[in-house]
């Protein structure tokens, strides 16, 4: 299991390193050495760090959230107001009425199998959103009008929103 952390955070830097080099963001590298040293490529990984890893995602993802709501000016989402709610439920809710309406027609599934479909691609990854909203912000690009805040505010409430909806739909 430690040859597993360390070869992930070793290939990781590499990888982020590499994608910087050819001017890629840096989660680009970081997400195709994953794939080459995961289980479906090359499959150096221990097994036993692949039952722990759903539980590694999480944490990273609590890290991740907690990080971007210490970020959040209350101010700032404030003057924005309504945009700022609107962010957080309208580009999802547009994704997956658009999955719903078409994906029957066009891949042959069922309209709840749409809707799991639109919910899985209307997820924001705050993996990549967060830490750029982050630099924007130290950088003081948008901060007058709280657009970085408005964004992280947005991203992070917009996965809770279609992961209850994916969730209630997988149910079903």
């Amino acid at each position: 299991m430690v040859y597993s952390v360390g070869l992930i955070l070793i290939a990781g830097l590499l990888g982020r390193w590499l994608a910087k080099a050819i001017h890629l963001p840096e989660i680009i590298g970081m997400m195709l050495v994953g794939v080459f040293i995961g289980p479906y490529a090359l499959g150096r990984l221990d097994g036993n760090f692949l039952v722990f890893s759903g539980d590694i995602r999480t944490m990273a993802f609590i890290i991740i959230l907690l990080k971007a709501g210490l970020m959040l000016d209350t101010q700032a989402l404030r003057k924005v107001g309504r945009a700022s709610i609107l962010m957080c439920f309208l580009p999802a809710t547009f994704e997956m009425m658009a999955y719903i309406l078409f994906a029957p027609a066009l891949l042959g599934v069922t309209i709840i199998e749409a809707g799991i479909i639109g919910a899985i691609m209307g997820a924001v990854s705050p993996a990549v959103v967060i830490p750029r909203m982050t630099q924007l912000i130290e950088e003081g690009w948008g901060t007058k009008k709280g657009i970085p805040q408005m964004i992280i505010a947005g991203a992070s409430a917009d996965d809770i929103y279609v992961v209850v909806l994916f969730s209630s739909l997988l149910s079903l």
